[in-house]
C-alpha cells in the first residue's frame, strides 16, 4: 500500500506542475488588436441598432398624384401641385362613430410644421353644407353615402379640398374605441370638464355620465366626454359646443402623450394603431412624426386648434319636409386661416381655389364655383309651407325622413338651376325671328313685331324698280282705283309707329340684364 501511495503521489506530481504553469503576457501588438476588435464589435452592435432604428422611424413620402386628376390638364378648383414648404405635412382626421351609425362626426384638418415644431389642428364641423347630389348637405354625410372605405375617403378628400383649396397629404379615420384605449395605455389623462354630462341612449348602447370639474379620466370616461353633445345639460350651441371640448380635451391628451417617459408605452400605441386606426400611414410613419415632435421640442405652446370660420343657417329639406341646420364658411376669413397656418405651398391660396355653399335671402342656395351638384336642391322650395321661416327645424340624426334621400345626377351646364347661374347665361333668343319668309306670308298679317322696322327706309325705295308682280299692295294702280275713295296704301310706312315694333329688343335687353333676386356669393357667405 505504501509502494501504491509513492505510485500515486508520483503520478499526481505532473498535474501539479502543470497548475503552476503561467501564462504567457500578450505582447503590445496583441493588446492593440485585442482592443481594436473589441471596439470594432461595439461599434458594428451600435451599427445595427441604429440601421434598425432608422428603418423603425421612416419618413412618409408626400403623394404627388392629384385625387382623381390629371397632371396635363390645367384644372379649375383645389390646389394639386406647385412648390410645397419644407417638412410641412397636412391629415385628415376622421372619428367615426360606430355606435351612432358611422358618420364622420369629427373631421380635423392638421398641418405639421416639423422646421418650425407648430402643431395647427382645424376643426370642420360636421354641419357644414357642401355641394353634393343628394339632399342633405352635410359634410358628415359624405364618407358613409359614397359607401365608406377608399372610395369614402376620396369622396371625402374632394369635398375638404373645396373648402380649404387643397388635398391633405394622408388621412387617420379612428373609431372612438381607439381614443379610450389611448388613454388607458398612458395611465389616464388629467382634464378640467367643463359641465355635468348625463346622457343615455340605449340604441347606442351610449351612457355616459361624467361630472364637471379637473380630474383624471379613465378610457370610458374620455369617450363620454369627447361624444357628449345633447341631454340634459346639452350644448346650447350643439355641435359647435361638442367641438370646442374636444380640442381642449385633444390638447391635454396630446400632451401628455409627448412625455418623454411616455415613449415606453411605444409598442402600445402601436397595437392600438393597427387595431383602430385606418389610414395611408404605417406605424414607422407614425414613429417618425413622434420621434420629431418628443425630440424635435413640440410643446403645448405650439399646439393650436380652431374652429373653421363659419355662420348657421337653416335650409329647406325636401326629404324630410322640414329646416336642417348647417353652417356655411365665412370665406374671406377662412381664406387667412389657411394661408396662415395650413396651406402646405409657397404661394397664397386664392378664393377662385374653393367652391363654398351660401344660402340666398329667400332660403335658396348657391355655390361660389356657379355650379349647384343638387339641381332640384331650390325648386323642391315649392314644397315648403308658406310660412317659410316658421318651419321647424329638425335634426336628421333623430329624425326619420318621409321621403328617401336619392343622390341627383347634376343636369347639363346650359340647364343648370338659373337660381345659382349667372343671368346673361341664359339666351333669350331661342325662336330666331327670321326664319318666316316674308315672301310667302301675307304682309297685311305679318306680325311687324318680328322684322325689325328700323333696317328698311321704305322712303328711299325707288317704286319704279319694283317688279309688277311682287309689288306691295299698299300701292294702288291709279287707273283702277275710284280716285273719289281714299286709297289705303297712301299712308306712308316710313311715319307709321307701330307699337309693337319695339317688343323683342326690349324682352332681349330685360332678359340679359342681371336679376335683383340673384345674390352675392361673397355677401352670401359673409
Amino acid at each position: 500500500m505504501e509502494h501504491d501511495r509513492k505510485k500515486g503521489g508520483a503520478r499526481s506530481a505532473p498535474a501539479a506542475a502543470k497548475t503552476k504553469r503561467s501564462k504567457r503576457p500578450l505582447s503590445q501588438k496583441e493588446k492593440k488588436r485585442r482592443i481594436a476588435l473589441v471596439a470594432l464589435a461595439v461599434i458594428a452592435a451600435l451599427l445595427c441598432v441604429a440601421a434598425a432604428v432608422m428603418a423603425f422611424f421612416q419618413r412618409p413620402e408626400i403623394p404627388t398624384a392629384p385625387i382623381g386628376g390629371d397632371d396635363e390638364v390645367e384644372l379649375e378648383g383645389p390646389k394639386l401641385s406647385g412648390d410645397r414648404k419644407e417638412d410641412f405635412f397636412t391629415f385628415l382626421i376622421i372619428g367615426r362613430d360606430t355606435g351612432g351609425g358611422g358618420n364622420t362626426d369629427t373631421i380635423l384638418l392638421a398641418a405639421y410644421d416639423i422646421p418650425n415644431q407648430e402643431l395647427n389642428v382645424m376643426s370642420i364641423p360636421r354641419d357644414t353644407m357642401v355641394n353634393v347630389n343628394w339632399d342633405v348637405k352635410k359634410i358628415n354625410s359624405v364618407y358613409n353615402f359614397n359607401g365608406g372605405g377608399d372610395e369614402g375617403i376620396q369622396a371625402l378628400y374632394k369635398e375638404v379640398s373645396e373648402l380649404v383649396g387643397f388635398v391633405p397629404d394622408f388621412s387617420i379615420v379612428v373609431e372612438w374605441e381607439a381614443v379610450g384605449e389611448l388613454v388607458n395605455a398612458i395611465g389616464g389623462v388629467w382634464y378640467d370638464v367643463p359641465r355635468d354630462m348625463d346622457y343615455d341612449d340605449p340604441a347606442q348602447d351610449l351612457s355616459i355620465h361624467v361630472k364637471a370639474g379637473y380630474q383624471k379620466l379613465d378610457g370610458e370616461q374620455a369617450m363620454g366626454v369627447v361624444r357628449f353633445r345633447e341631454g340634459k345639460n346639452g350644448y346650447a350651441t350643439g355641435d359647435l359646443g361638442r367641438i370646442e371640448t374636444q380640442q381642449t380635451f385633444l390638447k391635454a391628451l396630446i400632451e401628455q402623450c409627448l412625455q418623454i417617459d411616455k415613449m415606453t408605452k411605444v409598442f402600445e400605441y402601436a397595437r392600438i394603431f393597427t387595431e383602430q386606426v385606418t389610414t395611408d400611414l404605417t406605424v414607422n410613419n407614425m414613429a417618425w412624426f413622434a420621434q420629431k415632435a418628443i425630440f424635435g421640442g413640440l410643446t403645448s405652446d405650439n399646439i393650436h386648434f380652431i374652429t373653421m370660420p363659419c355662420t348657421t343657417k337653416s335650409v329647406w329639406s325636401r326629404s324630410y319636409h322640414a329646416n336642417l341646420s348647417y353652417v356655411v364658411p365665412n370665406v374671406d376669413e377662412l381664406i387667412d386661416v389657411v394661408n396662415e397656418s395650413f396651406n402646405p405651398y409657397l404661394d397664397d391660396l386664392s378664393s377662385s381655389e374653393l367652391d363654398i355653399m351660401y344660402v340666398n335671402s329667400d332660403g335658396t342656395i348657391g355655390c361660389t364655383s356657379g355650379r349647384l351638384q343638387d339641381s332640384k336642391a331650390n325648386s323642391s322650395l315649392a314644397s315648403r309651407p308658406s310660412s317659410g321661416g316658421g318651419t321647424e327645424t329638425v335634426d336628421p340624426d333623430v329624425t326619420d325622413p318621409v321621403e328617401p334621400d336619392v343622390p341627383v345626377e347634376p343636369e347639363d351646364p346650359g340647364t343648370t338651376d338659373p337660381g345659382t347661374t349667372d343671368p346673361g347665361t341664359t339666351d333669350p333668343g331661342t325662336t330666331d325671328p327670321g326664319t318666316t319668309d316674308p315672301g310667302t306670308t301675307d304682309p297685311g298679317t305679318t306680325d311687324p313685331g318680328t322684322t325689325d322696322p328700323g333696317t328698311t327706309d321704305p322712303g328711299t325705295t325707288d317704286p319704279g324698280t319694283t317688279d309688277p308682280g311682287t309689288t306691295d299692295p299698299g300701292t294702288t294702280d291709279p287707273g283702277g282705283t275710284d280716285p273719289t275713295v281714299p286709297d289705303p296704301g297712301v299712308p306712308d310706312a316710313g311715319t307709321t309707329t307701330d307699337s309693337g315694333a319695339g317688343l323683342p329688343a326690349n324682352n332681349t335687353a330685360q332678359a340679359l340684364a342681371p336679376q335683383s333676386g340673384a345674390a352675392d356669393p361673397a355677401s352670401a357667405a359673409a
